[in-house]
């Protein structure tokens, strides 16, 4: 481990199955790749350390025709800029996803995919991955880590969420966090009715699913005409930038919500890449 990425690391992980969930996603497990031998990263899952809730990793995938994902962990600190240095063809495709769930026996981590017909890379790998496909994975190695967005302020009384297919994962794992008895006002958009599915929570929560292919209400109208639960709410928005920055100025302009009570995170925006976004928000002042 690297002062560069601690308390993150870098785990070599392989596929143990699939399932898919419904027309707009799938579920990938993944366990520890014994057939790894670099000691720059870890072979197994024993030290990783998913935080719960919307805990986001790095994920690293091998382009076509190879058998693992080229990154060079043995740069340490430099990782990054050699990375970056190398050529498109050559080095590993790097996406940002949630950890869905965590397990300890057997050491499993499921992170679940959104699938689009004219998908990327890492939409196109999900979707025909197979048990034994090898993958890198930059995450936490403590559970309190930045990379857990979902944190209720103190005197936070219920809690609202929007999620689209993308932050769907998320948003269910925050539901499985939530202590019994708190109020939440939940709406998910997703493309169809078929990718609707159970949220084991504690909470207690109304679920509101916006399915594109029922003709249900934007996220904006939707939540416009809701009446918010509590007095001092916590907002989670994640998912197409745009529906979340219209959300945020909802809620903060025309709810008046305090600024420091939403969390707001663009997954995605319409027409652009993940390497678009991630350029884009490196030349922001």
């Amino acid at each position: 481990m690297t002062t560069a990425t601690a308390p993150f690391r870098f785990f070599a992980l392989q596929v143990v199955r699939t399932r898919r969930l419904g027309p707009s996603l799938v579920r990938v497990t993944f366990g520890g790749d014994t057939r790894s031998g670099d000691t720059q990263r870890n072979s197994g899952l024993t030290d990783f350390a998913a935080g719960g809730r919307d805990q986001s990793l790095s994920l690293f995938l091998p382009l076509p025709g190879q058998s693992a994902p080229v990154v060079p962990v043995e740069q340490g600190d430099g990782w990054w800029a050699a990375w970056r240095a190398l050529p498109e063809d050559v080095r590993a495709v790097m996406r940002s996803y949630t950890v869905r769930e965590q397990r300890h026996d057997p050491a499993e981590l499921d992170i679940d995919f959104a699938l689009h017909p004219d998908g990327g890379p890492a939409c196109r790998w999900a979707g025909g991955a197979v048990p034994g496909d090898r993958v890198l994975v930059l995450g936490p190695a403590v559970a309190d880590n930045t990379a857990v967005r979902f944190r209720p302020p103190a005197g936070t009384d219920s809690v609202l969420i929007w999620a689209d297919e993308t932050s769907l994962p998320a948003a269910a794992a925050i539901l499985e966090w939530l202590p019994a008895g708190t109020r939440a006002r939940v709406w998910l958009s997703v493309p169809y009715a078929a990718d609707r599915t159970e949220l084991p929570t504690a909470a207690d929560a109304t679920v509101h699913w916006l399915a594109a292919d029922e003709g249900a209400l934007s996220a904006v109208e939707a939540v416009r005409a809701a009446e918010l639960p509590g007095t001092a709410p916590y907002a989670w928005l994640a998912g197409e930038a745009g529906t979340v920055r219209e959300l945020r100025r909802h809620l903060v302009r025309e709810r008046r919500l305090d600024r420091g009570h939403v969390t707001f995170v663009g997954y995605w925006r319409r027409g652009l890449s993940e390497e678009q976004l991630r350029e884009e928000a490196a030349k922001a002042p």
